[in-house]
């Protein structure tokens, strides 16, 4: 029979693996392993620690990602992923961050998963992965 996990885990692994961090850190617990992976999520969660908001370290032979969460209020998968233009960013920043120069609202584009504020210098828009702050 299947585990618990396995029965509640839905398609989309990067709304997953945020989701089992966000409830990890709603009881205080500070490490978490995540079963399923993916490119993406691992893009995302070397763009978190890049920023000092979590660390993690894959295990490719047992396919598991161990997350120890170092500074984070919140993580979330964007759903539905909206496209947005180069142009309109500055619309779905306002509606997930909290405020205009805290948190990072991450796009994957043609040239890879990028913050906003890279996908502006840049000049490219993409779909609407996640956020974090």
């Amino acid at each position: 029979m299947d585990t618990w996990e396995e029965l509640t885990m839905s398609q989309d692994i990067v709304a997953d693996g945020l989701n089992q961090i966000m409830n990890a850190k709603r009881i205080q617990k500070q490490e978490l392993v995540i079963k399923r992976y993916s490119k993406v999520l691992l893009a995302l969660f070397e763009m978190m620690k890049e920023r000092g908001h979590i660390d993690f370290s894959v295990d490719a032979e047992a396919k598991t990602v161990s997350v120890k969460i170092v500074k984070l209020n919140e993580c979330r998968a964007v759903k539905p992923r909206y496209y947005v233009g180069a142009g309109d960013v500055d619309k779905y920043l306002r509606r997930f961050l909290p405020s205009r120069n805290f948190g990072t609202l991450v796009i994957s584009t043609n040239k890879g998963m990028l913050d906003h504020k890279e996908a502006l210098k840049e000049n490219v828009g993409g779909s609407v992965v996640a956020y974090f702050y």
